[in-house]
C-alpha cells in the first residue's frame, strides 16, 4: 500500500510539471486577457505577511490559497476567519471562511468560501446615465472543496476544486477551476520543505445575462428582444515552486526562511521570500517581499503591489486537549491607495 501512495504522489507531482510546460509563462503582453481575477488575490491573513512565498511550509486551511498540500498538518480540526480591506480607499472588501477536518489517519478534506464585494454602486443607463434608479453591488466568490493525503512520512499531495461565480445585478458568470499540489519534507527534524502547485486550470468562462439584451421596436410596431454573446474569457493558471528550511535558534526561538518562483500565463513572473520567527509558539512575526518586473516603476509596473509585506500572529492554548485560538494580522504596501490589511481568526480544535 505505502508503494501505491508513493506511485500516486509521484504521478502527482509529474503530472503538474507535465502541465505547467503547456503554459505560457511570464508573458506581459497577455496581461489582463484573463479573468477572475479574484483567484490571484490571498484572502488569509498569515500567508500574506510573508508575501505568500510560503506555498513549501504553509500549514492549515490557509493551505488551500497556495499548496493544498499543506492541509496534511491539520491534526484534527481547524476552523478560519479573515476579513481583508482590500486597496485601502476603494471599498473593496473580501471575507474568507474555511473549516479543515481530518478524516482517518492520513486524510484531510477541507472547505472554503471567499467574497469579494465592492460596496453599492449606483445603477446606469443610456438613458439614465446620471443614474437615480437604485444601486446594485458586484459580488465575486468562490467556493473551494479539498482532499490531502499523506502518502508516506516524507510526500503529501492533494486536490482543490473551486466554484467561481462573478455577478452585477444583471449579468452573471459561473465557472469551476482545479489546483494540485505536492510538499516534500526532508531533514532530520523534518525541516527542509520543497513544494510544487498547479492552480487555475479549468475551462474559460462567459458573461450571460439579462443586461447583454437589447429590446427594440420593428417598423410594424412589433419589438424585438437580441441577445449579445460576451467573449469568453480564460482562467489565470499558474505554477508555484517553493522551498522553505526551519532554524532552530534556541529552544523557545524559531525562524523559517522561505521561498518561492510563481510562472505566470498572463502577466510577468515574480520572485517572493519570507521569514517568520515564532517564539514557543505563541507569538509569531513576519515579513517578506515579492518581486516581479518593474514592480519598483509607478509608470511601467503590472501590479498596485510594490513588494513589503509584514505580519503578526498570537494565540494561546485554551483546553487541556490541545487546543488553540489565534489572532493574525497582515499589511501589504501598494502604490496607489492605502495598502491591504488582512485581519484574521483561527481555531485549532
Amino acid at each position: 500500500m505505502k508503494s501505491l501512495y508513493r506511485l500516486v504522489g509521484a504521478g502527482m507531482l509529474g503530472l503538474a510539471m507535465l502541465t505547467s510546460t503547456t503554459l505560457t509563462a511570464g508573458n506581459p503582453d497577455r496581461a489582463g486577457s484573463a479573468g477572475v481575477g479574484q483567484l490571484l488575490i490571498n484572502p488569509w491573513a498569515r500567508s500574506s505577511g510573508l508575501a505568500s512565498s510560503n506555498m513549501a511550509s504553509i500549514t492549515g486551511i490557509e493551505s488551500q490559497f497556495l499548496n493544498v498540500a499543506g492541509l496534511s498538518s491539520i491534526e484534527r480540526t481547524e476552523i478560519a476567519f479573515t476579513n481583508t480591506n482590500y486597496l485601502v480607499g476603494t471599498g473593496i472588501s473580501i471575507n474568507a471562511v474555511g473549516l479543515g477536518q481530518r478524516v482517518g489517519d492520513a486524510g484531510v478534506i477541507a472547505l472554503s468560501v471567499a467574497a469579494m464585494t465592492f460596496g453599492d454602486l449606483e445603477v446606469t443607463t443610456a438613458d439614465l446615465p446620471e443614474g437615480g434608479i437604485g444601486n446594485f453591488s458586484p459580488v465575486y466568490a468562490n467556493i473551494g472543496v479539498s482532499y490531502c493525503r499523506e502518502f508516506s512520512n516524507s510526500i503529501t499531495g492533494g486536490i482543490t476544486m473551486r466554484i467561481l461565480s462573478e455577478a452585477i445585478s444583471n449579468v452573471k458568470a459561473q465557472g469551476v477551476s482545479f489546483d494540485a499540489g505536492i510538499r516534500y519534507t526532508t531533514g532530520e527534524r523534518d525541516h527542509i520543505k520543497f513544494g510544487i502547485s498547479l492552480k487555475n486550470v479549468g475551462p474559460p468562462m462567459q458573461f450571460k445575462g439579462d443586461g447583454l439584451t437589447v429590446t427594440g421596436i420593428l417598423a410594424n410596431g412589433t419589438s424585438l428582444t437580441v441577445e449579445q454573446r460576451s467573449a469568453k474569457y480564460e482562467l489565470p493558471s499558474l505554477v508555484n515552486i517553493g522551498a522553505s528550511y526551519d532554524f532552530l535558534l534556541t529552544e523557545k526561538l524559531g525562524l523559517t526562511a522561505s521561498g518561492q518562483f510563481t510562472s505566470n500565463s498572463f502577466t510577468y513572473d515574480q520572485f517572493g521570500i519570507g521569514a517568520e520567527l515564532q517564539f514557543n509558539e505563541m507569538f509569531y512575526f513576519r515579513g517578506g517581499y515579492l518581486w516581479e518586473t518593474d514592480i519598483t516603476s509607478s509608470d511601467d509596473s503590472m501590479t498596485a503591489y510594490t513588494g513589503p509585506t509584514a505580519g503578526l500572529s498570537a494565540q494561546i492554548n485554551v483546553s487541556e486537549s490541545g487546543s488553540k485560538l489565534g489572532l493574525d494580522y497582515s499589511y501589504r504596501v501598494t502604490n496607489p491607495f492605502g495598502g491591504v490589511h488582512s485581519i484574521g481568526i483561527h481555531f485549532d480544535l
